[in-house]
């Protein structure tokens, strides 16, 4: 009777453990990919920006945040994501008419035990992202709103635990933020950019991932006009139940992260650098670990 019960006892803990443990269960947007005036579009011009995003992982928590130690994770992910954005010079309500496209190139080593031992690496091209934006600005503020649509086109599995880069099911994202400049010199910033997304029914499988929520805010200081230090976070949630039979969990996942970040422009070459660390402070049915983000951006 008692092994019966320790038996018991272990599949409840693993019955509650993150089947989807990648570092964005939810959603196909990765929080703290944007930082200090995240919400703000450039001016006119077409701009080529690279994302290298490192992603730190040894604890799995269960719905309620706490640590299932019995997961024992390892994760590495590595994500390089080149971007194109054009900021036309057409204006619709006011608004800078603008398109940008992306698609990552993406590595993930994964071990620990997750209803059993897994040990798996992948690498592979992701899910194609392309996005129509509008955006504004006025004297102490920047506004943007945007809607994309992400496609299944990367490699995906149908497995609860996956290292494939695909996700395998189309989402809609809709984006607005706003850059707050908080004095006359503008060397205060306060930046909050909203991401909402809707997810259609996963590819050979009976299961349609709830719908998501991200924050990424920032809070930055101008030491001069090439360079910039702040603090910044994300908050994601994922706001309503998976949907199917073939749903690997029934609880709402949760994050959020916080740490520090410095921009600067090179003069010589025009190239915007972009360094942050965030620390991810709770979480909730996923992974719970640290982000690294390295971002340029050049215009051509």
């Amino acid at each position: 009777m008692k092994k019966l019960i320790a038996t018991l006892l272990l599949a409840t803990v693993f019955a509650a453990s993150p089947a989807r443990v990648l570092a964005q269960p939810s959603a196909h947007y990765v929080p703290g990919v944007e930082g200090i005036k995240g919400a703000s579009l450039p001016p006119p011009g077409v701009y080529f920006r690279d994302y290298n995003v490192f992603y730190f992982a040894d604890r799995a928590n269960d719905s309620n945040g706490n640590e299932i130690s019995a997961a024992n994770p390892e994760a590495f992910i590595y994500a390089n994501v080149p971007r194109v954005i054009w900021i036309t010079d057409q204006k619709l309500l006011g608004g800078f008419i603008g398109v940008d496209a992306l698609v990552p190139l993406k590595y993930t080593d994964l071990k620990g035990n997750f209803g059993g031992p897994f040990d798996e690496s992948t690498s592979g091209i992701g899910d194609l992202f392309v996005e129509g934006t509008l955006s504004w600005h006025v004297d102490q503020a920047d506004f943007a709103v945007g809607y994309g649509v992400w496609a299944p086109t990367g490699n995906s599995s149908t497995a609860p635990v996956s290292t494939r880069a695909g996700e395998g099911f189309w989402t809609h994202m809709f984006t607005a933020g706003m850059t707050w400049y908080m004095d006359a010199e503008k060397k205060w910033a306060l930046s909050a950019l909203n991401r909402y997304e809707i997810n259609h029914e996963k590819r050979d499988m009976n299961f349609t991932p709830g719908q998501a929520y991200t924050l990424e805010w920032g809070l930055s200081y101008a030491l001069k006009p090439t360079v910039d230090v702040g603090v910044v976070g994300y908050y994601q949630v994922q706001t309503t139940e998976n949907q199917g039979s073939d749903s690997p969990s029934t609880f709402k996942d949760k994050v959020v992260g916080i740490g520090p970040e410095v921009s600067a422009v090179c003069p010589k070459t025009g190239i915007i650098f972009s360094l942050r660390y965030l620390y991810e402070i709770m979480a909730e049915d996923r992974l719970q670990g640290h982000t690294i983000a390295l971002t340029l951006t050049k215009r051509l």
